[in-house]
């Protein structure tokens, strides 16, 4: 099945209040080159034609959201979303109407620098498995013990950093994702969840300026990676 026979969608989970940030505002409404960081990862998935519907998952009481003209273009639907990034994602997933034939791109709105090359080539992984974007690990691996004290050095040559998009069929993924809830399984990310389902998703080696903006510095380096577009 090619990405051109498939229904995409995108999910955003956008819920989070970013308190690593300690702003004023949940990370996605900070400020990059004039427009806040949720409109820069929007627009680069709006900019990309194959994705049919961008479904947008926010906090209840949001008070930012509405300041944004973004969100009045007719491919974006909000949806509220849940306390947790997994419960985001579900909302999201369950607005997709054919979830069957529809595959889901689910992407971190605090991760504004995705490039379209990296969307075709995860998009080329067509199988049960899904996919995801990621990096391999070029730092050394520490494992830490109590008083973050060093245990051991992991090998890294078979260690990878996840990124998002994370690509899977939506059915599948509504599924593995009701499964790991109701067995209290930790869900960090959508790929975790289908491991958990007994699936192997394929790694799709990415670029690594494709970062989340998670602490201040972050802020600016993704100034900078945007900036030399």
């Amino acid at each position: 099945m090619t990405a051109l026979s498939r229904n995409i969608i995108a999910v955003v989970p956008a819920a989070g209040v970013g308190s690593r940030m300690q702003a004023d505002r949940p990370k996605q409404y900070l400020m990059l080159h004039g427009k806040t960081v949720l409109e820069h990862t929007l627009q680069r998935l709006l900019d990309y034609p194959i994705i049919e519907k961008i479904i947008l998952a926010i906090a209840p009481n949001d008070r930012f959201i509405g300041q944004l003209p973004i969100i009045k273009h007719p491919k974006i639907q909000l949806v509220q979303g849940g306390e947790t990034r997994a419960d985001s994602v579900f909302a999201g997933l369950c607005c997709i109407e054919n979830p069957e034939q529809t595959w889901a791109l689910v992407h971190d709105a605090a991760r504004p620098c995705l490039r379209h090359e990296d969307l075709d080539k995860l998009l080329a992984v067509d199988d049960e498995h899904g996919g995801i974007l990621a990096i391999p690990a070029v730092d050394t691996i520490k494992r830490a013990v109590d008083f973050q004290r060093i245990l051991c050095t992991e090998d890294r040559s078979q260690l990878w950093l996840a990124l998002t998009p994370q690509f899977f069929n939506a059915r599948r993924l509504l599924g593995a994702l009701k499964q790991a809830k109701e067995a209290g399984w930790v869900v960090t990310d959508e790929a975790s969840a289908m491991e958990f389902a007994g699936f192997q998703p394929h790694l799709v080696a990415g670029r690594s300026d494709n970062i989340k903006i998670t602490r201040s510095e972050d802020l600016a380096l993704a100034e900078f990676y945007l900036g030399r577009r």
